[in-house]
C-alpha cells in the first residue's frame, strides 16, 4: 500500500502560502486543495442567494453542497467573496462539514497537500509536515495590492492593510479553530523571501521528514 504524505500548511491571508503549497504539491506529486475556496464556495452562493452571511441554517445547506472537485477559483477570487468567507468561516456547522470533507480529500492515495488556517492544529493534526507561514501584515497588504494592479485592478494600500488586520482579528480571535500554529509546526517567515527562496525552505523540511520517516 502506498504510503500517505500529508503536508499541512497554514497561514494568515497573503502570507503565500497558496504560492507555496502549489509549488510543493506539485514538486511531490501530490493533490492540493486550498481550503480556503471551501469557505469562499459558501461565502459565493450566501451572496448569490442573499441570504445574510450570519444565517447559519443556510450557510450549513451551502457547506453541505460544496464539491471539492467543483471549485471555481476565478469565480471565488472576488475580494467581497473573501471577506465575506471569513464572516461564514465562524459558524460552527459550516466548520464541521468542511472539515470533513477536506480529510476526506487528505486521505486520498499517495496523499496530499492542504492550505488554510487549521490544517495542522485541526483538519490534518497528524499530517507529517506541518508549516505555518506567515509574513508582517504591510508586506501581506503590499503583496495583495500587487496581484489587484496585475489583474488591472486599483486599490488603496491603507484599505487592503486595514482589511487584512480585521481578517487577522477574526481568524485569530474566533473561538471554534482560530488561526494558529501547530505546537508542532516549522515556522517560516516569507517577509523578505522570495517565492523560490520561501520554496526551496519549505521543500527542505519536507525532504528532511521524508529522510527520517525513510530511515524508521
Amino acid at each position: 500500500m502506498t504510503q500517505i504524505l500529508t503536508i499541512a500548511i497554514d497561514g494568515p491571508a497573503a502570507s503565500g502560502k497558496g504560492t507555496l503549497a502549489r509549488r510543493i504539491a506539485d514538486y511531490f506529486h501530490l493533490g492540493h486543495l486550498d481550503t480556503g475556496l471551501t469557505y469562499r464556495a459558501v461565502a459565493h452562493r450566501m451572496l448569490e442567494k442573499g441570504w445574510p452571511l450570519d444565517d447559519a441554517a443556510h450557510a450549513v445547506e451551502a457547506a453541505r453542497q460544496v464539491d471539492l472537485g467543483n471549485l471555481d477559483k476565478h469565480a471565488l477570487s472576488a475580494h467581497a467573496v473573501a471577506d465575506a468567507a471569513s464572516k461564514v468561516a465562524v459558524i460552527p456547522d459550516v466548520r464541521k462539514i468542511l472539515v470533513e470533507k477536506q480529510r476526506a480529500f487528505a486521505a486520498r492515495d499517495g496523499g496530499a497537500v492542504l492550505d488554510g488556517r487549521d490544517i495542522g492544529t485541526v483538519v490534518c493534526p497528524d499530517a507529517a509536515v506541518k508549516l505555518y507561514v506567515t509574513a508582517s501584515a504591510e508586506v501581506r497588504a503590499a503583496r495583495r495590492l500587487r496581484d489587484i494592479e496585475a489583474r488591472g485592478g486599483t486599490a488603496a494600500l491603507a484599505e487592503i492593510l486595514d482589511d487584512i488586520r480585521r481578517r487577522d482579528e477574526r481568524d485569530m480571535g474566533r473561538s471554534d479553530s482560530p488561526l494558529r500554529p501547530a505546537a508542532d509546526a516549522h515556522l517560516l517567515d516569507t517577509s523578505e523571501m522570495s517565492i523560490e527562496a520561501a520554496f526551496q525552505a519549505a521543500r527542505a523540511i519536507v525532504d528532511d521528514v521524508l529522510a527520517k520517516r525513510d530511515r524508521a
